[in-house]
């Protein structure tokens, strides 16, 4: 292949259609507009979430509450589920996908002090409940926040 033997994918590109441009166009006169009516118009149409008048829904529905939009979510992982390592492990957010014990990282790992752990491991995660570090230094491991 040469460089002047390249060519976009077939479908990738279109021409713009250009309106009013005659009756063998198909899209001549009326512009492909139909006859008259609001839509017709230049600058016609309505606004969006216009109803024609009728009380639009985000006026009928009642507003309660905030999306933050900034929200971070964390993957959670319960101090139980660290048990299936060996002892002396490395535990890291990759070697948790790895395993399949989280399907997604998300925005960061947090351990939870859920259940009880019975080997001393090594956990790095984005963040740790107060249980969950007092849990995992009871036995005999370390935490450290990435």
């Amino acid at each position: 292949m040469k460089l002047h033997e390249l060519k976009p994918a077939e479908g990738s590109r279109k021409e713009r259609n250009r309106v009013g441009r005659g009756p063998a166009s198909g899209n001549g006169k009326t512009s492909g507009r139909g006859h008259k009516g609001q839509k017709a118009r230049s600058g016609g149409g309505v606004r969006p979430g216009f109803e024609g008048g009728q009380n639009p829904i985000y006026r009928r529905l009642p507003k309660r509450g905030f999306t933050n939009p900034t929200r971070k979510e964390f993957a959670i992982v319960n101090v139980e589920k660290l048990n299936s390592f060996d002892a002396n492990t490395e535990v890291t957010p990759e070697l948790l996908l790895e395993t399949g014990i989280v399907s997604s990282a998300k925005d960061g790992i947090k351990i939870l002090g859920n259940g009880k752990l019975e080997k001393s491991l090594t956990v790095k995660a984005n963040k740790f409940s107060a249980s969950a570090v007092e849990a995992i230094e009871a036995a005999g491991g370390k935490t450290e926040v990435i």
